[in-house]
């Protein structure tokens, strides 16, 4: 059973479709959730306990935020899930969009993540022996699906979350990574726009003839984030409805 109840869990971009889902998710398991994201985001939700607004961008602002944060009591949970990306192919991308995407996507989790390790590395309350991190990365990290830049982004979420879960294993803390396949949330309304039917043509690639939703991604999160994944550290999750397990359009092609 997961029990996260009364747990100080921090979600970033907790205004977007998995940002809604997690909060709903660690609402309903009792936790006081502080959410973050950018000024003018949505954070309307009665799970929240505490807010916080500032752009992952902006490396002072990110600090001041987990400075804020441990001010207001340790984490025992920390769920990096901001993410955005708009540079679909390599002939779409752009060298500030390089910068950029990185920033969002990896760079400003680092920041925001490491700049809370040594509060939670040094607590002493009663939670002190199962502080979690997860991230949420993309199926992107482990194979090439388009958004070179945000691909290689999350990718290097993967890397940190491992660094993170070796060194600081001894202190309590794990680290994991939760790997979403496609989700329909807002970030896909510009391809719909485009072409109304790409969410029905992506089914084919995916041996459960669907893509997943934010309440999988979610319920995931949750597990590796609360004591019933204990013993789990530096390792990633799959919440892909199969796509990763192999390539379905190719045995439709050689039947």
């Amino acid at each position: 059973m997961i029990e996260l109840a009364g747990a100080r869990v921090v979600v970033t971009g907790a205004g977007g479709g998995v940002g809604a889902a997690l909060l709903t998710m660690f609402g309903a398991l009792g936790a006081r959730v502080v959410a973050c994201d950018v000024p003018g985001a949505d954070l309307d939700h009665s799970a929240i306990a505490e807010r916080h607004l500032f752009d992952l961008r902006d490396r002072a602002a990110t600090r001041a935020a987990a400075a804020a944060i441990v001010q207001g009591g340790v984490p025992q949970v920390v769920v990096s899930n901001a993410g955005w990306t708009r540079q679909d192919t390599l002939d779409a991308t752009t060298p500030d969009g390089i910068d950029d995407e990185l920033a969002r996507n990896f760079t400003g989790a680092a920041h925001f993540t490491h700049a809370l390790l040594a509060a939670m590395r040094s607590d002493t309350g009663t939670n002190r022996a199962d502080r979690a991190f997860v991230f949420v990365a993309s199926v992107n990290a482990l194979g090439h699906h388009g958004n070179p830049a945000y691909s290689a982004a999350k990718a290097a979420l993967l890397a940190w979350s491992r660094a993170i879960a070796v060194e600081e294993g001894r202190h309590g803390i794990r680290s994991n990574v939760v790997v979403p396949a496609s989700i329909r949330t807002n970030a896909w309304e510009y391809r719909l726009a485009a072409d109304p039917t790409v969410m029905e043509k992506l089914t084919a690639i995916y041996p459960l003839g669907r893509i997943v939703t934010t309440d999988e991604v979610a319920r995931a999160v949750a597990f590796l984030a609360s004591p019933a994944a204990s013993g789990i550290t530096g390792t990633t999750l799959n919440v892909d409805a199969g796509l990763m397990a192999g390539n379905l359009p190719f045995l439709d092609a050689i039947r």
